[in-house]
């Protein structure tokens, strides 16, 4: 069930809320996430502003974020004279908002309680508080378990499942129970992934397609399956069926999107020897779509979700041909892959428009930075940097880090790139001018994102 802004400001201003913060769950936070000098602490889904207060009374100053007003409006009422202790309070989508009105500095504890249910791309935005993270800080999650909540309130819920999805790739994982309540306290977000395998693949099934759809913020779209690993969508080239023709047929029947023909595009060919048999994989990208990814294949997907490039290498286990398909597509974002035979089908792949509102904020950030200190030697060099989407280039690496200015490289007058404030030994991210097109590598590398 879906809810937008209007939804829960209209919950809060009719006087609803939640479960109110009970005794037990004030002491698992005094016991495993006191506060240090000088700590900060970020409530995401604040609500009525009860635990935002709680957090300020052990001594964090609390940046309360919501992405409702009528949830603000109560907090500010029902905490008179908690900002004096030390509570900002913020209206943001923390699943698609810019994140700049956070604390630059970072958290020493992010905390979301009774929210991620209602969180669409659980994964992504866990990845992403994870990166807000100070050194030693620990991300809580308080969360109904399903199987202490009746059926018609599951929504509300998380299954085992989703909770063993949403621990993997942290170092050190605590579970509590509050009341019937799971007080998860995740530390050290290391990531890492391994590509897995299915078993045997039958004789029909060895010709495949891998679906890359990438949505207007070049997000890439994986489905999370019933063998507990996240995969493309995708799936055999029936008889007489094109590579085109199989992806838009297979994100219609698995993911419940729609595709036009011409909007399936053959990057290249993927082969490789699963066993005994020589596996040949169709890297199609899709560059338009309509519709909202659904679970249209329960017995084989339990949700679907978009993934920011740069954090793929932390998702843990990944079907095998799904992640050779998006390394061919962004060559660095899945190091350390077996090698496969690839054969590009396009020799420039088809870009695709939209980014996030942080990459532009970013950008223009660096380009201020360049240009003040007087790197930019022209007119075209100041529009390059401000046009020139750079983390296309470096889908490997956070945003912060494509346009740190210290790392960025810019075109010359002549073409040559010359450094903009680059230290020695560091790695540069190359900026073409506008409108030029990068020409595809061995294994079709454009990040279209």
């Amino acid at each position: 069930m879906a809810y937008d802004r209007s939804d829960w400001s209209k919950h809060y201003d009719e006087g609803r809320g939640f479960r109110p913060l009970r005794d037990v769950e004030r002491d698992l936070l005094t016991r495993h996430t006191p506060a240090p000098d000088g700590g900060r602490a970020l409530e995401v889904g604040c609500g009525t502003g009860e635990l935002a207060a709680h957090l300020a009374a052990l001594g964090y100053v609390v940046d309360a974020v919501d992405f409702a007003e009528g949830a603000l409006a109560r907090a500010r009422k029902e905490q008179e004279g908690a900002e004096v202790q030390g509570v900002r309070w913020l209206c943001m989508d923390i699943e698609h908002d810019d994140p700049s009105e956070l604390n630059g500095d970072g958290y020493d504890l992010v905390i979301m309680r009774l929210v991620l249910a209602f969180v669409g791309d659980r994964t992504r935005v866990v990845r992403s508080l994870a990166a807000q993270l100070r050194p030693g800080g620990a991300l809580v999650v308080i969360t109904p378990v399903a199987a202490n909540t009746p059926q018609e309130r599951r929504r509300i819920a998380l299954g085992e499942d989703e909770i063993d999805l949403l621990t993997e790739g942290w170092e050190q994982v605590e579970r509590c129970d509050a009341d019937g309540l799971a007080f998860l306290v995740l530390r050290d977000p290391s990531g890492s992934f391994e590509t897995v395998e299915k078993s045997r693949p039958e004789p029909q099934a060895v010709l495949g397609a891998c679906v890359v759809v990438t949505d207007g913020c070049g997000r890439v779209l994986l489905g999370r399956s019933t063998r507990g690993m996240w995969e493309l969508p995708g799936g055999r080239i029936e008889t007489a069926e094109n590579a085109p023709a199989a992806a838009v047929r297979e994100l219609a029947e698995e993911a419940g999107l729609s595709v036009g023909i011409d909007d399936a595009h053959l990057l290249t060919i993927l082969q490789d020897d699963r066993a005994d048999i020589r596996r040949i994989s169709a890297v199609v990208h899709v560059t338009a779509w309509s519709g909202t990814p659904e679970v249209c294949e329960p017995h084989r997907f339990t949700r679907w979700e978009w993934h920011d490039l740069h954090t793929l290498a932390g998702l843990g286990r990944i079907f095998a041909p799904s992640a050779q398909a998006m390394e061919a597509v962004w060559p660095g974002v899945l190091p350390g892959l077996p090698p496969v035979h690839s054969y590009p089908q396009a020799e420039v792949p088809p870009a695709v428009g939209g980014e996030p509102a942080e990459a532009v904020r970013l950008r223009h950030k660096m380009a201020d930075a360049v240009i003040t200190k007087g790197w930019a030697p022209s007119a075209r060099v100041e529009q390059a940097l401000r046009a020139v989407p750079r983390h296309r280039f470096t889908p490997e690496t956070p945003l912060s880090t494509a346009y740190d200015n210290d790392l960025a490289a810019v075109p010359s007058a002549h073409g040559r790139s010359s450094p903009a404030g680059m230290s020695p030994g560091r790695r540069s991210v190359p900026s073409p001018p506008p409108g030029s097109k990068p020409t595809c590598s061995k294994s079709c590398a454009w990040n279209r994102a």
